[in-house]
C-alpha cells in the first residue's frame, strides 16, 4: 500500500497544545515534553492582552485553564460577554503583568492535576524562544502551527492580531522559507485579510457547518491556503468509518489535510481505541494529525508506516 499523503511523506504529528494529555495545555512543560517524546509540530492557540500583547491561551476566557478564580483582586473582572451565558474572566481585560500573576492548570477531568499551579501562562515570544532553543539542541527544525483565536471579535474591540504576530514571527527567524510554519484560522476573513501581508503558509480551519459539508469551501480555502485543519467527522463517515472525498477533493486543489484532534481519552465514535481510529485516519490519506497524547500518536504513526 502506498501512501495517500499530498507529498508522499509520512504523516506528521502536531503536539496539540502541546502534549496536553499529559500537562496543564499550553505551559512550557506541556511544549517541552511533546519535543522530548519526538513531535513533528506544535499547536499555540493565540489571543490577546489589554495591552495587546499575545498569549498563549487556547480561548479568550481564563476561567478554565488558569487559577484566576482564587486571586481575589481580580473578582471583579469576572463578566458576561457575547458568545457565552456564563460570567468569565477574559484576556483582554487583562494587562500582560496582570496574566503574569495567574497559574495554569489542567482543565479535562481525569487527566493529571499534580502541575496545576506551578507554570505561568506563556507570551507567544517565550514559546518562539523555546522552538529555537529546541531546534539548535535537535539539530533539526521544528514544525509550528499557530492558531489565531477569535479575530473577528477581538478586531471589533481594536485589537489587530496581525501586526504583533508578522512582527514576532520575523524577529525570531520565521519567514516564508519555513516550509513547516502554518498560521491557522477557522476565520476565512482573517486570512484573507493576512493573506496579501505576507507568504507564509496558511490553514484554513473547518468545522461541519451542521449538514455534512465545511463551513469554507474547499475552493474558497485554495484561493489563500496551502492546507486546510478539518475536524476528523468531515472526513470519515461516522455510520461507516468509509473515507468521504474531502481528502481527494483537497489534495487535488493541492491543499495538505491536517485534522483534529485525537485523543486517548476521547476516541471517536465506532472506534474500539485510538489506536484503531488514528489508523483509519492515516490510511485514508491524511498529511498530519493533532494529538494530545504526543506519544501514542507517533506511536501509531510509526506502526502504520511499519505495515505499508
Amino acid at each position: 500500500m502506498k501512501l495517500k499523503t499530498l507529498t508522499g511523506r509520512k504523516p506528521i504529528v502536531i503536539a496539540h497544545r502541546g502534549a496536553s494529555g499529559y500537562a496543564p495545555e499550553h505551559t512550557a512543560a506541556a511544549y517541552a515534553l511533546a519535543l522530548d517524546m519526538g513531535a513533528d509540530a506544535v499547536e499555540p492557540d493565540l489571543v490577546m492582552t489589554r495591552d495587546a500583547r499575545l498569549i498563549v491561551r487556547h480561548d479568550r476566557y481564563l476561567g478554565t485553564t488558569t487559577d484566576v478564580a482564587g486571586h481575589p483582586e481580580f473578582a471583579g473582572r469576572r463578566v458576561v460577554k457575547p458568545g457565552k451565558a456564563e460570567p468569565e474572566w477574559y484576556a483582554e481585560d487583562f494587562t500582560l503583568a496582570e496574566i503574569r500573576r495567574l497559574r495554569a492548570r489542567q482543565p479535562f477531568p481525569g487527566r493529571p492535576k499534580d502541575m496545576d499551579g506551578l507554570y505561568p501562562v506563556m507570551t507567544f515570544e517565550e514559546l518562539l524562544q523555546l522552538l529555537r532553543d529546541r531546534e539548535a539542541r535537535r539539530g533539526s527544525t521544528i514544525g509550528f502551527h499557530p492558531e489565531i483565536k477569535h479575530p473577528d471579535t477581538l478586531l471589533e474591540m481594536g485589537f489587530d492580531f496581525i501586526p504583533p504576530l508578522l512582527k514576532a514571527l520575523a524577529d525570531h527567524g520565521y519567514g516564508a522559507d519555513r516550509g513547516d510554519l502554518y498560521v491557522q484560522s477557522f476565520d476565512h476573513a482573517f486570512l484573507k485579510r493576512l493573506r496579501p501581508l505576507t507568504e507564509i503558509c496558511l490553514t484554513q480551519l473547518l468545522v461541519d457547518d451542521g449538514h455534512g459539508a465545511p463551513h469554507v469551501s474547499l475552493a474558497q480555502a485554495a484561493t489563500l491556503a496551502a492546507a486546510i485543519g478539518p475536524q476528523k467527522s468531515l472526513l470519515l463517515d461516522p455510520a461507516t468509518r468509509q473515507p468521504t472525498r474531502l481528502i481527494e477533493q483537497a489534495h487535488a486543489l493541492g491543499l495538505q489535510v491536517h485534522t483534529w484532534t485525537f485523543r486517548d481519552d476521547a476516541v471517536g465514535p465506532g472506534f474500539a481505541d485510538v489506536r484503531e481510529e488514528m489508523l483509519a485516519y492515516f490510511a485514508a490519506g491524511i498529511d498530519g494529525g493533532f494529538s494530545d497524547f504526543t506519544d501514542t500518536a507517533l506511536a501509531v504513526r510509526d506502526e502504520f508506516i511499519g505495515s505499508l
